[in-house]
C-alpha cells in the first residue's frame, strides 16, 4: 500500500458539514460527486498528503444512511491507496482477508475501489483505492 488516500467520515448534511470542516482544515472543498450506484453525495478536502472525504446517504436505505442510524455520524472509512488494486486484492485474500465485493468498481474522485469486510480488519471497514487512468 502506497499510502492513506483519504478518511471517510459519515455526515448528515454536507450543506452543514463543508462549512464546519472548510473552518476545521483551512482550506476549501475541492470536489463534490454524486455516486447514484451508492447512493451517497461526497465532498473532498486535501489536508497534507491525504484528504478527508464527506460521505451524505442520498437515501433511506444507503450504506452511509444505515450507518448514521446505527452508529451516529463520524469516521466511517479509512482508505490505502494502492499501485494495482488487483495484485493487492489477491495478496490480502492469500492473507485470509475478507472482501464485501471481490472485483473493484468505479468509485469517487477517479478511483478504482474496493472495501475489506470489517470483520476481518478487527471491525474498521477499509477501502482499496487505484487512481483511474487509460489502461484501468
Amino acid at each position: 500500500m502506497e499510502k492513506i488516500e483519504h478518511i471517510g467520515i459519515a455526515v448528515h448534511s454536507l450543506n452543514k458539514s463543508i462549512p464546519l470542516f472548510e473552518k476545521l482544515l483551512g482550506t476549501e472543498c475541492y470536489k463534490t460527486e454524486e455516486i447514484l450506484s451508492e447512493m451517497v453525495s461526497t465532498a473532498f478536502f486535501k489536508t497534507g498528503e491525504s484528504k478527508i472525504e464527506l460521505l451524505e446517504g442520498t437515501e433511506e436505505n444507503s450504506v452511509i444512511s444505515r450507518f448514521i442510524a446505527k452508529k451516529g455520524e463520524g469516521i466511517h472509512h479509512i482508505a490505502f491507496g494502492v499501485e494495482n488494486i488487483e495484485e493487492e486484492i489477491n495478496r490480502l485474500k492469500s492473507s485470509g482477508f475478507e472482501f464485501i465485493h471481490d472485483v473493484p468498481k468505479k468509485g469517487a474522485d477517479h478511483k478504482l475501489v474496493c472495501f475489506l469486510h470489517p470483520k476481518s480488519t478487527n471491525g474498521i471497514l477499509v477501502e482499496l483505492c487505484q487512481e483511474i487512468n487509460a489502461e484501468s
